[in-house]
């Protein structure tokens, strides 16, 4: 693949692994957190004081200060900052800094270049989603973790989640929760909602945490956890627990061996203890409304 900017950002996730790697530079803690398609304002370690948002627009990542809006620029102009090049010079620090092993431009491309260069599907898991109330089984469409994410970030949901967290009752606010939120099983697609009826997994597993009393400090430790990857996590529809949805391998083991042994970690890691739920494949999980959700970059 050649070196250029575009096939850059499409190896970096917009140009975010690029901050990333600036930031572990000066022995940064920062961790980008992701929110839609901004991330939560962070330290700038090349300006004292300073404090920048960084945004994905356009397909690339951007930043500003948020106290001098003319301190602004994409990726390659902060990392620019750092390696102290321009052009193809900084193209090719930054290619080397961060492994990306591309090759630099020849004068003539050949058929193959072009093949390598052109955009690639990416792969997004799906599973079923059923339409409320949760005794509904028969699922109403297929739908992948970005569709979700659009869902849950959306207007779509806002007034059933507001309803349900005003709801001071619990066995009423069950009940409201059951017939009125539409639910996907993130763990695959199902003839009917029940395991014997899996058509397909996805590769994905759900850990489900009730009564979540630091909700903030809870999500950026499962955010950062350095095993896991997060491909989504959300506020669950009552507010006080959190949706973490995981990538597992179920050619090595089983979704159950999965569950238990991750559930034994998060209980040991972070005296988190797991709904006990998301051991069955065809598990519900209801949709509310977050505006704070967390896709991976890699599905935007």
């Amino acid at each position: 693949m050649a070196l250029s900017r575009e096939t850059i950002i499409s190896k970096t996730h917009y140009g975010l692994k690029i901050f990333a790697y600036v930031f572990r530079c000066y022995n940064s803690n920062t961790v980008l957190s992701l929110r839609g398609r901004n991330c939560i304002p962070v330290a700038n370690p090349l300006r004292d004081n300073s404090t920048i948002k960084i945004t994905i627009k356009d397909r690339i990542a951007t930043y500003e200060d948020i106290d001098d809006p003319t301190i602004a620029g994409d990726v390659f102009d902060f990392a620019s900052q750092h390696f102290k090049q321009e052009g193809e010079e900084l193209l090719e620090q930054i290619n080397q800094a961060l492994f990306l092993n591309l090759e630099e431009k020849q004068e003539e491309e050949t058929a193959i270049d072009w093949l390598e260069m052109a955009p690639k599907p990416k792969l997004i898991p799906s599973f079923s989603y059923f339409k409320a109330p949760v005794k509904n089984i028969n699922p109403d469409a297929t739908v992948n973790l970005s569709q979700v994410f659009q869902f849950i970030v959306s207007e779509d949901y806002k007034q059933q989640t507001f309803t349900l967290r005003n709801l001071a009752d619990k066995p009423t606010a069950r009940n409201y929760k059951s017939a009125s939120f539409d639910y996907v099983t993130f763990s695959g697609t199902f003839s009917k909602r029940a395991d014997k009826n899996l058509l397909k997994h996805s590769g994905l597993l759900t850990l489900d945490f009730d009564d979540v009393k630091e909700l903030e400090e809870t999500k950026e430790k499962l955010l950062n956890d350095e095993y896991f990857e997060t491909e989504l996590l959300f506020i669950s529809p009552s507010g006080n627990g959190i949706k973490w949805i995981v990538p597992i391998d179920i050619k090595t083991d089983t979704h159950l061996n999965y569950f238990l042994a991750i559930s034994n970690y998060i209980q040991q890691t972070y005296q988190l203890k797991v709904d006990s739920s998301g051991k069955d494949i065809s598990r519900p999980c209801f949709l509310g409304h977050d505006p704070s959700v967390y896709i991976n970059p890699k599905y935007l």
